[in-house]
């Protein structure tokens, strides 16, 4: 059935506004997940990714990898800061000699030289052994050029953060095979996210430190590669690599210097793997922030990259997961429910769904956060907190047109004129219980339970339905005022809230038209082979209490008096009289229109005395 003109011009500007809402919504998520990081997002991005990154880190120790550790306690034991490069080179010996290391890094450099016997040996590590030095690039603007930098390759394409100056080795240590870049780049809001895998300065590109040890110690033959090596680790378009930060800080082997000095570390630890030489020693001052927390040493963050090359390099590396058209594709989704439950649900259950929608996304986000180091996991909670704060509030205002448009809806189930005078009367409560005269009709279908009891439950209210329209049309047709239905039958009434002078006539009206209409439908009945149904009809006139009824919960407008409970006997005797309509005496006195054929007196159920009984005479 089509929906009449007025209606639907006012459905379509509603349908369009929250269309249009659901398309900004999607939109904010898409402008989260393409755009690059802004005031608004980044702050809730990075928080989300580091409270993910805390639950996904693993302890499962990390064998490949050690860090040897200049401590406080090695710096008690071996003697202050700076030590003599005899006990570098020393340290690096036992590293290589004794332990049987794969290959080790330094997380310090040494701009200036020192004994010459110490940074000879040092050097001749670094140019014939498994050895990458340090150097420190610069990326803010500070022209600093501090010792030599060495190891540089020939530009490729490919983005690439550019290094303003640098902090390098002595000219003593330029011999060296490998060197890695140690220079950091914290996030906006210094938390240490990112390094760049290569760095480029005056036409050459430098290694990081993780990667320099990897290239120089831990690299293998393409052959034994898998097919996608290199395509598991993302870059941004800066030309940086998010650090995964996949394990946690216990996940890692940490040895004392002092124990590897005086061969008393554990040999198991240290045979076959990559070691990273540092510091966690405060007067070293090598801290940085990580998700981890704010003081955790430079050497552990080179360690978690050397991780990820290594995991990488076998294939251990999550796949990657198309983590922004998700994101989208999940945005997208929530506001197309929204557009179908914001007009048909409370707000209190919209911002219920929305919150829920808000929980699964972020269950969703920690599952796609190892698989996509650049989707926006704040990116669908923006667009569901702008359906909260926008499509919600319309949602109401919407819920209230349509209150003030119920009035006309009203006049679907009450007579016109009560609707009418509800608009315009100018009484101060025009729905206040007053007397008045009235005429009461109570139509019911006589064995209701017998007729449905044995159909299924579509057939069942289908019947239910068609005989109901058959009593309403006549009611509202008349002008009558349906009070309630009473599941198979109604109860309704004339003269109130307005006054009608045929009221009495009127009501007889839509009783002869609710007969017709009941016997129209056992012709179709008939058709099908089902039953025949019969109505039963009491009418009577007399002086009512009609109004707005009910507690503070619910309150209903009907009328209430003798008549009424009257007109209720008289529908029920009729169950045992061969005449569908039953009229009391005060209809008779009041209609002027319609002849009426006298049944006798009975005395009806509660009545003392006989009541005189009328039928009246149906046309054809």
């Amino acid at each position: 059935m089509q929906l009449p003109l007025k209606l639907r011009k006012l459905s379509i500007p509603t349908a369009l506004i929250w269309l249009l809402m659901a398309a900004c919504a999607v939109l904010i998520s898409a402008i989260a997940q393409w755009s690059p990081p802004s005031v608004a997002i980044y702050p809730g991005d990075e928080w989300l990714r580091d409270r993910f990154t805390i639950w996904h880190a693993s302890d499962e120790p990390e064998t490949r990898v050690v860090l040897v550790d200049i401590d406080e306690t090695s710096l008690a034991k071996v003697g202050p800061w700076p030590w003599p490069r005899a006990r570098i080179a020393e340290l690096i010996e036992r590293l290589l000699a004794d332990y049987g290391v794969r290959g080790a890094a330094l997380d310090l450099y040494f701009p200036e030289p020192a004994d010459a016997e110490g940074d000879i040996r040092l050097a001749m590590l670094a140019q014939h052994g498994p050895v990458v030095l340090a150097q420190a690039f610069d990326y803010d603007h500070v022209p600093l050029r501090s010792g030599s930098i060495f190891g540089g390759v020939s530009l490729k394409a490919g983005p690439t953060p550019i290094a303003s100056g640098y902090m390098g080795n002595h000219a003593g240590l330029a011999s060296a095979q490998f060197a890695g870049n140690i220079g950091f780049v914290h996030d906006a809001d210094g938390v240490l996210r990112h390094i760049p895998p290569m760095t480029q300065f005056e036409g050459k590109l430098y290694p990081t430190l993780s990667k320099a040890i990897f290239d120089c110690c831990a690299a293998k033959s393409a052959q034994s590669l898998p097919a996608d090596a290199g395509a598991r680790i993302a870059l941004t378009p800066a030309g940086y690599m998010r650090i995964p930060y996949s394990r946690s800080m216990a996940a890692y082997t940490v040895i004392n210097a002092s124990k590897v000095l005086d061969q008393t570390a554990p040999a198991e630890y240290l045979q076959g793997t990559l070691v990273l030489i540092g510091s966690s020693s405060l007067s070293l001052s090598d801290r940085v922030t990580t998700p981890f927390g704010p003081n955790t040493s430079g050497f552990l963050v080179h360690a978690q990259a050397l991780s990820t090359l290594l995991d990488e390099q076998v294939g251990l590396l999550p796949r990657p997961w198309p983590g922004r058209w998700l994101a989208l594709l999940f945005s997208a989704l929530v506001a197309c429910l929204a557009v179908y439950t914001f007009p048909r649900l409370s707000a209190l259950s919209n911002a219920s769904m929305l919150g829920g929608a808000s929980a699964l996304w972020l269950s969703i986000a920690y599952l796609l956060d190892p698989h996509d180091p650049f989707f926006s996991p704040s990116g669908p909670l923006l667009s569901n907190l702008f359906l909260l704060a926008f499509a919600v509030p319309f949602g109401w205002q919407v819920s209230q047109g349509k209150s003030r448009r119920l009035l006309g809806t009203l006049q679907q189930y009450v007579a016109k004129a009560v609707v009418d005078e509800l608009l315009r009367s100018d009484l101060k409560d025009p729905l206040a219980p007053r007397q008045s005269h009235v005429t009461t009709l109570i139509a019911d279908m006589e064995a209701y339970t017998t007729h449905v009891e044995s159909l299924p439950v579509a057939d069942a209210a289908k019947l239910t339905r068609d005989f109901l329209e058959c009593l309403t049309g006549p009611v509202l047709e008349k002008g009558g005022t349906l009070d309630k239905y009473t599941g198979d039958g109604l109860v309704a009434f004339w003269g109130a809230p307005l006054p009608i002078a045929d009221h009495a006539d009127l009501a007889v009206d839509a009783a002869i038209a609710i007969v017709n209409n009941v016997r129209r439908l056992n012709a179709d009945q008939q058709r099908q082979g089902s039953a025949r149904l019969r109505v039963r009809i009491g009418i009577e006139s007399g002086i009512a209490m009609a109004g707005d009824f009910g507690t503070s919960f619910r309150s209903i407008y009907t009328a209430v008096g003798d008549s009424v409970n009257v007109a209720s006997r008289l529908e029920d005797i009729a169950r045992h009289l061969p005449h569908d309509i039953i009229i009391g005496q005060g209809t008779v006195d009041h209609a002027r229109r319609h002849t009426f054929q006298l049944l006798g007196d009975r005395i009806l159920r509660g009545k003392e005395n006989p009541t005189t009984l009328f039928t009246v005479e149906l046309p054809g």
